[in-house]
């Protein structure tokens, strides 16, 4: 019987197909691919897709149950032909860090534009109140360009607070972070397909990990040998042995071997030999090898031509034996195979000087418990060499049962897949970093166990699982076959070993993980697999990865990252830079929230107080520039360090502004704004220059406001060194010399500003300063340092008042307007809502001028209005801000509506 997928490489016979399509096991493994795609969709959709009665039915086939999905429901078919009419594409649901940026741009978008209309307004009733109501002036025609040039002062003042509230270098300081750690995780082995797997893998909570080729180096190695009656736990030299003992190893394995296997010399200079065929016989080659000792020579001297007879190896016997004609005359036989089944047919063992000795019922049940069972305990792979020689007369061949009795034990090794040496500090890593490791291979469970053992994901004293697949599925399913969420998640949290497992159980427990509402917050589970069988948990997981050298197309097209070494220490480092990322955009918001509410409160109470902004609109517009593009590029590409990995996930639902950075962001803004209103209120004094406040309209640049626009920038520059760190270090400076990026911002803005200060003029109101001031400027700046340390200080546990911010989406929020979007984006819906206003807006102002250009045409009323009126414009104004104050309008969208009124307008 073939399954669907075999190949057949050579030879004649007949094949009896049974079972193809979905009930074929290839065909079951894509039907869980595309179930997966199906369950994203759903969720996304917010639906359920085909019968739900049928959801988690389970099929049995050769005894295993099976998840999938019927396909021959008319019910599920006509669903899923109109789920294709209404959407080509697969919906695709926002990351967990691209979910909370969201929010927050929201959030601190709405609130600057509310503080920016106040501004205005405030401007506008004080300039208005105090001329015309205190100082009684009269509204003069000819003054009107002016009272209109002071307007537009204002609303420019207003517009340039929403610039510097609304923090549009987010998106920008996520790309660059994104893009700067996939460059470098090429690096470290990591070929990222999907840029959000890269934040994603920094909130993992468990990993399932394939064992061959992922713990384990993928080459078996003898590495124990029982030869003798003496144990060696590593391996002999051949002086140990007696010639005639290595004579027989040597032969009985380079000849009781498939002339296929073999091994080559290495790719890379200073690399393992290359193992080509059976990895058991590879590693007994290995072993002759280790013996200096030339395989190829013995085949060379008995080829295959030569072999007199043949046992290949199948499931029935477990070993394997050929035959050779003796050049003395007679027949020698050279056996191998699993030790329990090999020493049973032996009744002579070689003992340490080559003879031949009895070999007794009580003498194997002794071997098989002081030798055989502690080699298994160790993960051991127990391998039996024996041979038998026949007299002249030649013995009937076909009988089997015959031909392998009175067999005489060369020796017994001991074969392993090694652990790679690195994986096992890895994995502590894991554990220290607060993932939980979960082995899942279809080895059998003792040699799981050991494997686990020695990579350290089960430690003695620990309260853990290890089960195999039928007993997992028993544990986890109903009578009907359904698996049970309740039941699993009994089942889960211990378990750490899954031997003898399905692609269906891989996928079952990645699935329930996934689904679990048990714990403090919800996992995220990264995969590991190299087969076709691994790609339905593959794409189910929220973050898989494929093995890039044994990987199979369909593992490496269902994942989202692959393993270009195939090594578990490169998806440690996945985790690092997962988790750098997250912490780049937290120092990047520290950073750019402090200016925001610095610049933001300047702004208003300037423009309340003094009838204008101490920071002027370009001056606001390069403080922009520093904390937007230039702050992302230098915080944005942070190199990670081992600190990331001793702290647990943040998880889905941890604020991306914790306690300790809304301490920070409050307490460097309290230090700047103590500085900045001294200097606009007492600066003069304190530098003996001109007062720079009241200043009329179209006045020369002043030393007094050059000083503030100095201060408050170098300011920034030194906090940005403070915002390196979000948890509290003391040293701002560690690491810093690893980031040239970092280093060259900072220069090159503290050389631009000395530029603009020194040669602005008036494009950037400015005026140069003295070099006594600039050392002024400068030890201000400096301070920011010094009152980073104060606050550092301060035990964050006091400030209870301090709330967290920028938190994740909960499942409630999303609301029915998501259905049909490709994503589930809250600003994306803002937008949406906002764009039918707009087109409102649009329509109403067309539908005016249509009325106007009907007028015009009239005899009666030609050349009486030849334009909307004012009063029609601030009506569309306010009405733009008041969709825009209750969140129906976009504020760039507010800003586009109110520039095309004053276009139409005239100005």
């Amino acid at each position: 019987m073939l399954l669907s997928g075999t190949h057949v490489m050579e030879g004649s016979g007949r094949m009896v197909v049974t079972a193809v399509g979905v009930n074929s096991q290839t065909g079951i493994i894509f039907t869980l691919l595309g179930a997966s795609e199906g369950e994203e969709e759903k969720k996304k959709k917010g639906k359920k897709q085909g019968v739900p009665e049928n959801r988690n039915k389970a099929k049995t086939q050769d005894g295993v149950a099976l998840e999938i999905q019927p396909l021959n429901s008319q019910e599920g078919l006509d669903s899923e032909e109109k789920e294709k009419k209404a959407a080509k594409l697969p919906k695709k649901e926002k990351s967990v860090l691209q979910g909370k940026l969201t929010r927050l741009a929201v959030q601190i978008g709405k609130a600057g534009l509310i503080m920016s209309a106040i501004t205005v307004l405030i401007l506008i009733l004080y300039f208005v109140i105090d001329n015309f109501v205190i100082q009684r002036r009269p509204w003069l025609a000819e003054c009107t360009p002016i009272y209109i040039q002071y307007f537009v002062k204002f609303f420019i003042i207003g517009v340039t607070v929403l610039v510097v509230a609304v923090p549009e270098g987010l998106p920008l300081a996520v790309t660059i972070s994104l893009a700067y750690s996939v460059k470098k995780m090429m690096k470290d082995n990591n070929l990222v397909r999907h840029l959000d797997a890269c934040e994603t893998m920094g909130n993992a909570t468990a990993i399932c990990s394939d064992k061959t080729g992922t713990l384990t180096m993928n080459r078996m190695t003898v590495v124990q040998a029982f030869i003798g009656d003496t144990r060696y736990h590593q391996l002999p030299s051949p002086d140990a042995l007696v010639p005639k003992v290595l004579d027989l190893i040597v032969n009985g394995i380079s000849i009781n071997s498939a002339y296929t296997s073999k091994l080559l010399p290495p790719e890379k200079e200073g690399g393992l030999p290359r193992q080509v065929g059976n990895k058991t016989e590879c590693a007994l080659l290995g072993f002759v090898t280790d013996l200096k000792q030339d395989y190829h020579a013995v085949r060379i001297e008995v080829p295959e031509e030569k072999l007199y007879k043949v046992y290949t190896f199948n499931s029935v016997r477990k070993s394997m034996s050929t035959v050779i004609q003796k050049p003395s005359g007679g027949y020698r036989m050279y056996s191998k195979g699993a030790s329990e089944i090999i020493l049973r047919k032996c009744n002579r063992i070689l003992d340490k000087k080559g003879e031949a000795i009895p070999f007794k019922n009580k003498d194997r049940d002794e071997m098989v418990r002081t030798v055989i069972e502690p080699m298994a305990c160790e993960g051991l792979r127990t391998i039996c060499l024996a041979y038998r020689d026949f007299n002249d007369v030649e013995p009937p061949w076909d009988n089997e049962n015959e031909i392998l009795t009175e067999l005489t034990c060369i020796a017994v090794v001991g074969i392993e897949d090694p652990v790679r040496p690195e994986v096992p500090e890895a994995i502590a890593k894991c554990k220290r970093a607060g993932i939980t490791v979960r082995m899942v291979t279809g080895d059998n469970i003792n040699t799981a166990r050991a494997i686990a053992t020695k990579c350290g994901i089960v430690t003695p004293g620990d309260d853990f699982l290890c089960l195999e697949g039928k007993e997992f599925n028993r544990l986890i399913r109903n009578e009907k076959g359904e698996v049970e969420q309740e039941k699993l998640d009994k089942i889960w949290p211990k378990l750490r070993v899954l031997a003898r497992s399905s692609p269906t159980d891989k996928h079952t427990l990645v699935k329930g993980i996934i689904d679990s509402t048990v714990g403090e917050q919800r996992q995220v589970v990264a995969v590991t697999g190299d087969g076709t069988n691994d790609g339905p948990a593959l794409k189910k997981a929220d973050v898989g990865f494929a093995m890039g050298i044994a990987g199979t197309d369909v593992a490496k097209e269902a994942s989202d990252i692959i393993l270009t070494d195939d090594n578990f220490t490169s998806i440690v480092k996945a985790v690092m830079w997962g988790r750098n990322v997250y912490d780049s955009i937290s120092k990047f918001l520290q950073f750019q929230l402090t200016v925001n509410v610095v610049a933001v409160i300047v702004a208003f109470t300037g423009a309340c107080i003094t009838q204008d902004s101490p920071l002027k609109a370009v001056q606001m517009l390069w403080v922009n520039l520093i904390m937007d593009t230039f702050a992302s590029l230098a915080l944005a590409t942070e190199p990670p360090t081992d600190s990331l990995l001793k702290r647990r996930p943040y998880g889905r639902n941890k604020p991306l502004i914790s306690r300790t950075m809304m301490k920070n962001i409050l307490g460097h803004a309290v230090y700047q704004l103590t500085i900045i209103f001294f200097l606009v209120f007492a600066g003069e004094k304190f530098f003996d220059i001109d007062n720079g406040r009241n200043a009329p309209l179209h006045s020369p640049p002043s030393q007094h406001y050059t000083i503030v626009f100095n201060t408050f920038v170098l300011m920034q520059l030194f906090n940005e060194i403070n915002s390196r760190k979000i948890h509290g270090e003391r040293n701002v400076f560690a690491g810093i010399f690893r980031n040239l990026i970092f280093c060259s911002v900072v220069l090159g803005t503290f050389i631009s500003q000395i530029l603009i200060v020194e040669f602005g003029g008036k494009p950037f109101s400015c005026t140069s300063l003295t070099l006594s001031q600039w050392f002024w400027c400068l030890f201000i700046g400096i301070g920011e340092l010094l009152w980073g340390q104060i606050i550092s200080t301060i035990p964050t546990q006091s400030l209870k008042f301090l709330k967290e911010a920028g938190h994740g989406t909960t499942k409630e929020e999303i609301t029915k307007d998501a259905e049909g979007l490709d994503e589930i984006d809250h600003a994306e819906m803002e937008l949406r809502r906002g764009q039918i206003l707009w087109f409102r807006g649009l329509n109403r102002i067309q539908t005016q001028i249509d009325v106007i250009n009907t007028f015009q045409t009239g005899a009666s009323f030609k050349g009486v209005l030849k334009r909307p009126t004012m009063g029609q414009h601030l009506d569309m104004g306010l009405s733009a801000l008041l969709h825009c104050v209750h969140g129906h309008l976009s504020p760039k969208l507010y800003c586009v509506r109110i520039g095309m009124c004053l276009a139409l307008r005239g100005f």
